[in-house]
């Protein structure tokens, strides 16, 4: 349904259920907010489907609303984010993920990038402290080249700490998690630092 203004209410309606998926259940994915939306709303024309900006938008107006604590929530995540990173230095560690970006909801994971030609050392980095980790992959995206990193998985103060390992070449790529999806936007320990300070 398409208003007199122009303005689309299923689109919109659709991206409000998916804010509140996002703050309530603490989903990450977009994608998987937008289809279990458009589900509860009972549209399958994807056409009607909200892009990404405007959940963003929406996830904003329902964290105002209805999540007064979450720039609290936000801030401890990251500088648990910042002590990891810490921890990690010499793998030139980046933020990403909804931690970065100011999404994070209850149950956020904190996605780290680290960077090393010997994915093997970040591993025995962790043995060697006595830290229990389980591996993973993600599936990443740079231009037409898609490949599998190795992801290391850990927790800190119940938090979920999500280790994504890539070699210094990759550093230089723009990394997408989908081929038409937006670049990877990551952050060094100074902008986390920074961040944390504007509150």
């Amino acid at each position: 349904m398409t208003h007199g203004t122009g303005r689309n209410l299923t689109r919109e309606h659709i991206a409000h259920l998916a804010a509140r998926l996002m703050a309530q259940d603490g989903i990450e994915d977009y994608a998987l907010a937008k289809r279990k939306a458009a589900r509860q709303a009972g549209v399958a024309e994807t056409r009607q489907l909200p892009n990404n900006d405007e959940i963003e938008a929406a996830l904003r107006v329902y964290r105002e609303l209805y999540q007064r604590k979450h720039p609290a929530q936000l801030r401890e995540l990251r500088q648990l984010a910042l002590d990891v990173m810490d921890e990690f230095a010499e793998f030139n560690p980046h933020l990403t993920g909804s931690v970065l970006n100011g999404n994070a909801g209850k149950y956020a994971v904190i996605h780290l990038q680290l960077f090393s030609d010997n994915g093997k050392s970040i591993e025995h980095y962790l043995l060697n402290r006595g830290i229990d980790f389980s591996s993973g992959a993600a599936r990443l995206h740079a231009g037409d080249t898609a490949f599998d990193a190795p992801v290391l998985i850990f927790e800190r103060y119940s938090v979920e700490i999500h280790l994504t390992l890539l070699s210094s070449r990759d550093q230089r790529l723009q990394l997408k998690s989908s081929p038409g999806g937006r670049t990877i936007e990551r952050a060094k320990r100074e902008v986390v630092e920074a961040l944390i300070a504007a509150g």
